[in-house]
């Protein structure tokens, strides 16, 4: 009998072990979308939990100190602009320059800035072939397209 109550307190603790773990990573890991509007107008303790933020790249806004960029997004169609200082250690994407849809993951700081962790640009699900465009005559490498015959 006491080797039974050893073996089963011993399953408790691995089993609440791996829910506790699974439940902090929930928690270290989910991140809601807010809009700009959205962002401004959070109380207090939930403005300082991790967010996702997207919007356009406001032309001439970015400016790189360091290691650290900043720049405004704004969402179409509303007067709300965002500060963004970016942080991270991964360089930004190619796509993200001016006008450019922008989305920032971070917290919104006590200035009313947003600290962003990580940025990405343009969805690549946005990616789309232009209408009526024709296909390029000669690939990019510089080798000659296969005749078609």
């Amino acid at each position: 009998m006491k080797t039974y109550a050893k073996f089963t307190l011993l399953v408790v603790a691995i089993v609440g072990t791996l829910a506790w773990l699974a439940a902090s990573g929930i928690n270290e890991s989910k991140t809601y979308y807010k809009t700009i509007s959205e962002l401004k107008q959070l109380p207090g303790g939930e403005a300082t939990k991790r967010v996702r933020v997207t919007g356009d790249v406001v032309p001439g806004s970015i400016k790189r100190d360091g290691e650290r960029v900043h720049f405004q997004i704004v969402e179409k169609g509303q007067p709300q602009i965002l500060n963004v200082v970016y942080t991270g250690k991964d360089p930004l994407p190619d796509t993200f320059r001016d006008n450019a849809q922008a989305m920032a993951d971070g917290k919104l700081q006590a200035d009313g800035s947003f600290q962003a962790s990580s940025i990405a640009a343009k969805c690549p699900s946005k990616y789309e072939a232009a209408p009526g465009g024709k296909p390029a005559a000669q690939p990019l490498n510089g080798a000659k397209p296969p005749s078609m015959s």
